[in-house]
């Protein structure tokens, strides 16, 4: 059992996940919010938030969570173009932050992967990539954080500008898939989440982990890093 209390800021499908997680794992749940800006600001400096509203919210709300919380996990994606500006803010606060553009341990596998395989094909050369993403129609981001940080790594690596494709349709929670077209053959990988619980299991695990740790920190940077 962990001895954090976590808030959870936006109690929608995501935020139902993430208390489902909390529950399981032994851990308070202080609250929930739809307007995290009127929670209790005694009980909040107390408490890691965990994050899963809308890029607008982010916007409104990333200031009074710096200001406020003891650390925060922000699962919401759709706000790279502030990234700098929030991070920076944070900083300043002296608020612990872990954020992600996908909470789930295996995409951050595939994120490793992706790096790998993107590497080795920029050494040989002669490989274009390419990004298609699936997600369920209520998304409201397209493409992808998910999409976003996988072409960040593969564009890094090949000097390249990698093509996303996005698809919103029905409820699906997740499917990316990267290609690499040579001229004889094609590498594809691909990564499909089955729900959105490994989502809400992975920001539970990273806001056990600001216990003790300092400063802004991405969660693929973090999570198989030994404790």
């Amino acid at each position: 059992m962990s001895n954090i209390k976590a808030v959870i800021s936006g109690y929608g499908k995501m935020g139902r996940m993430v208390e489902a997680v909390l529950i399981r794992r032994g851990i308070v749940c202080a609250g929930k919010s739809e307007d995290i800006r009127t929670f209790d600001t005694a009980v909040a400096k107390e408490c890691v938030c965990i994050d899963f509203t809308t890029p607008a919210a982010i916007r409104e709300n990333y200031r009074f969570l710096a200001e406020n919380f003891k650390a925060v996990v922000i699962g919401t994606t759709g706000w790279d173009d502030i990234r700098d500006e929030v991070k920076a803010y944070f900083e300043k606060c002296g608020t612990t932050m872990i954020y992600a553009s996908n909470f789930s341990i295996g995409v951050n596998i595939f994120f490793a992967v992706t790096d790998f395989i993107s590497r080795m094909t920029a050494g040989t050369g002669g490989y274009s990539p390419y990004i298609v993403e699936k997600h369920h129609c209520h998304k409201l981001d397209s493409p992808s954080g998910t999409a976003r940080s996988l072409a960040e790594i593969i564009d890094r690596n090949m000097g390249v500008r990698t093509d996303i494709a996005s698809v919103r349709c029905g409820e699906i929670p997740g499917i990316h898939s990267i290609g690499f077209e040579g001229t004889n053959d094609r590498i594809t990988l691909t990564h499909e989440a089955f729900s959105r619980e490994g989502f809400a299991e992975g920001a539970v695990e990273a806001a056990v982990r600001t216990a003790g740790l300092t400063g802004v920190h991405d969660f693929k940077d973090i999570i198989f890093k030994a404790e």
